[in-house]
């Protein structure tokens, strides 16, 4: 573990897994803003969170697997694919990612048009309890996608970046309704400290 941190490689991966997660978090947010002359259709933000995690998947898995998601490194984990000690220094990455992420799409977006950062809350009366088996199920088919598309020991997985990013795509289609659709701590985490605003429910 300790000559794993010392290599040039897994300072690469921790490093891009917080730009990835940067870039991911400003694109997402960036497509939720309410600029007065267009507000955002739920399609609109569903196509532009799918597609950045397929775009930078596609840039980055070679380097750190480009999990940008600490739902997804741990999932690693669990499953005995990442040590601990990458397991932390990710979800550190990740979390400092999203809040930078956050930090600059606020400091570039007028006043007038921030709102709320599109935090996640619970929405249409959702209860905590509904969302969290929403988020659950989302969370779980994201996760499944990813293993199922990066497991060497099947054949014709297709391309891993289009499936995961059509996976996170259908995610928000579905779980805006219901949270503004996390999937993913760290894009949660972000906007709330940049805003100062932790809902209720945002331990869902």
């Amino acid at each position: 573990m300790r000559k794993e941190i010392l290599t040039l490689a897994f300072a690469r991966a921790v490093f891009v897994e917080f730009l990835s997660t940067l870039i991911f978090v400003f694109i997402g947010l960036g497509s939720a803003l309410k600029w007065p002359s267009a507000l955002p259709s739920i399609l609109q933000i569903a196509l532009a969170f799918g597609l950045a995690i397929g775009s930078l998947v596609q840039a980055f898995g070679h380097i750190s697997g480009a999990h940008i998601n600490p739902a997804v490194t741990i999932a690693f984990f669990v499953g005995n694919q990442i040590s601990f000690l990458r397991t932390l220094l990710y979800v550190v990455a990740q979390l400092v990612g999203a809040i930078a992420g956050a930090g600059i799409l606020y400091g570039v977006t007028p006043a007038n048009t921030r709102g709320n950062l599109a935090i996640n809350a619970l929405n249409n009366n959702t209860t905590a309890g509904q969302a969290l088996v929403v988020e659950i199920i989302l969370t779980f088919q994201l996760a499944a996608c990813i293993f199922a598309s990066t497991d060497n020991r099947r054949s014709g997985v297709g391309s891993p970046a289009l499936s995961i990013g059509l996976s996170v795509t259908v995610g928000h289609l579905v779980g805006i309704y219901f949270t503004g659709c996390s999937m993913n701590p760290a894009r949660s985490f972000g906007p709330a400290v940049i805003v100062r605003r932790f809902s209720s429910a945002h331990w869902v």
